[in-house]
């Protein structure tokens, strides 16, 4: 119903933005990761997805594509709700919490308040069968930049594709934007941030 709203900051409270356009103030919910890079009386834009329930219509907001699409995917996980997927994005914003899937980093969504760990071990398992083996591989196969020896483990370049992927970035553009940087010497969440801002501003 919403793709997004854009207006000036009028309030913001902890999980909680405001946003007026034109006279009409819309309540988003929103993390840590969201409120902390808005400024009351500057304009915004936050992407929505709304959830409706038993007649209950709560908006929420993201500060961009990749949030958002990391909370769909959480709220796609049995028994994580919107406000689970938020407090996981106060946490660990989209780079991190990607990174923590593929790597199998439960501890990291354990830090949100109310995440438990076999919830964080659910999101885990779900959301990592969904990245195979195969499309690594295929990563590997695909770019000089992401070849490693599988049988030593996937290394930081190939995490990184996964993660990116995660995020709802193709293989094609992942691998496109990691061929753009250096990435000797980096550590996997590095890359992806790296790469995050190449693409974005593709």
């Amino acid at each position: 119903m919403f793709y997004y709203v854009d207006g000036t900051v009028s309030v913001l409270q902890t999980g909680l933005a405001v946003i007026d356009c034109g006279g009409v103030g819309y309540a988003c919910h929103a993390s840590q990761n969201t409120i902390s890079r808005l400024k009351i009386g500057t304009k915004a834009r936050l992407l929505t997805y709304l959830n409706v329930r038993e007649g209950i219509f709560e908006l929420y907001g993201f500060i961009d594509e990749e949030e958002k699409s990391c909370f769909e995917m959480m709220i796609g996980v049995s028994g994580v709700g919107p406000k689970a997927a938020l407090s996981i994005l106060s946490v660990a914003p989209p780079d991190r919490l990607a990174l923590s899937i593929i790597t199998g980093d439960e501890k990291m969504l354990t830090q949100a308040p109310g995440i438990g760990k076999k919830i964080a071990q659910r999101i885990v398992l779900e959301l990592r069968d969904k990245m195979s083996k195969e499309q690594l591989e295929g990563a590997s196969a695909a770019s000089p930049v992401a070849a490693a020896d599988l049988s030593g483990g996937v290394n930081h370049t190939q995490e990184a594709v996964a993660a990116l992927m995660v995020l709802g970035y193709t293989q094609a553009e992942a691998l496109h934007a990691m061929k753009q940087i250096d990435t000797a010497g980096m550590e996997a969440d590095e890359i992806i941030r790296q790469c995050l801002k190449k693409l974005v501003k593709q």
